[in-house]
């Protein structure tokens, strides 16, 4: 509805899904004000179901493939909103840095550089999860 609303402000010819996921951020932002924002986004929704290959599936497999993705979510839940977002634009979204920038209204090299803490910042929430359970 706010896109709706606010489309005059949408400038012909630049990135309509930046502009777009702009406004769904900014909402979320404002949805969180004075609180922990510890909201999660799940990596498996229920309307895209991805079907793994079935040559190698078995019960053993299957259930080390989802002991992986839920260690790999929780330690994505566990970055701080700024890292987490920069992951999932790149990663799952597939923005280029360009997009991401002008998404965040941050600088090319602003979203190299948290780009990069924040896949640093996963491998170690990473490594220290696995270390947990090979206790």
């Amino acid at each position: 509805m706010k896109a709706l609303r606010g489309f005059s402000s949408f400038r012909q010819g630049t990135n309509f899904r930046a502009w777009m996921y702009k406004i769904l951020r900014n909402t979320f932002l404002t949805s969180q004000a004075g609180l922990k924002a510890s909201a999660s986004l799940s990596l498996d929704s229920d309307e895209d179901n991805v079907v793994e290959p079935v040559a190698a599936e078995n019960p053993e497999s299957t259930l080390l493939a989802r002991a992986e993705r839920e260690t790999i979510q929780k330690a994505l839940e566990d970055l701080p909103v700024k890292f987490r977002e920069i992951i999932l634009l790149c990663d799952a979204e597939e923005m280029s840095y360009q997009e991401i920038g002008e998404t965040l209204a941050i600088p090319i090299g602003t979203v190299m550089s948290r780009l990069s803490r924040a896949r640093k910042a996963m491998r170690e929430l990473l490594t220290a999860k696995l270390q947990e359970a090979s206790r």
